[in-house]
């Protein structure tokens, strides 16, 4: 329907971002309550753009690559508003609490995007964007609850990057046989030391062949400077 009357999913990825605007200047002027439809307001053009350019046929990496930034603006903004609100409300470092989960949300988001550049897969964890939304709108019902809520996404963000993290990093190793099978082996601590005592030994036979250089450059300067 959408495509019929000629709605684009550009056009809805940039709608969501102005809702969003109005979403997060409702939740900094204390409206919550408008606040949380707005936010369901924002949230539904974003699960209709992919639809909509699959439907239309006009899938592509430039449209994907919109949508991934056009969410990052939301959360800003959303999470932005919140800390407004906070700020004008309870004063403290209270507004560090939405900041500190913003920064965690970009981090696992970046995860994600690096580990698919690399050919990984990232997906997946107990806070991803669409839970996000969730618990934010059940904060946003319940105003008394918005604090607890914060910071329970970002403990459970926190563990979504963790789990991403480990999650490529296995993937990384299985990659390359010979270093897994030399990390199933070794003990991680014998592994550490020895990695470390070799970094350490080699930077001091460094050391050694660049000394030993400066003296010999210094025993030919003094030779061709004899009288003959």
């Amino acid at each position: 329907m959408l495509v019929r009357i000629g709605v684009t999913a550009d056009v809805l990825t940039i709608l969501g971002v102005v809702i969003s605007v109005a979403c997060a200047v409702a939740i900094g002027s204390g409206h919550l309550l408008l606040g949380f439809f707005l936010l369901i307001a924002a949230a539904l053009p974003d699960l209709l753009d992919g639809p909509v350019a699959k439907a239309a046929g006009t899938q592509s990496i430039r449209g994907a690559f919109f949508d991934s930034v056009a969410d990052r603006v939301t959360d800003s903004l959303v999470l932005g508003g919140i800390a407004w609100y906070l700020a004008d409300t309870k004063g403290g470092l209270y507004p560090l609490l939405p900041m500190a989960l913003l920064g965690a949300s970009q981090l696992i988001s970046y995860e994600r995007a690096k580990a698919e550049i690399y050919g990984f897969n990232a997906k997946g964890g107990l806070m991803e964007r669409a839970e996000r939304i969730m618990a934010l709108c059940v904060g946003l019902i319940f105003n008394t609850l918005l604090v607890p809520v914060l910071w329970l996404m970002l403990v459970l963000t926190i563990i979504t990057g963790i789990q991403r993290f480990f999650k490529v990093w296995k993937q990384a190793t299985a990659e390359n046989p010979v270093l897994s099978a030399r990390r199933r082996e070794t003990p991680p601590f014998v592994r550490n030391l020895f990695e470390a005592w070799t970094e350490v030994d080699e930077r001091q036979r460094r050391r050694w062949r660049e000394w030993a250089d400066v003296q010999k450059q210094q025993r030919r300067r003094s030779r061709s400077d004899r009288p003959r």
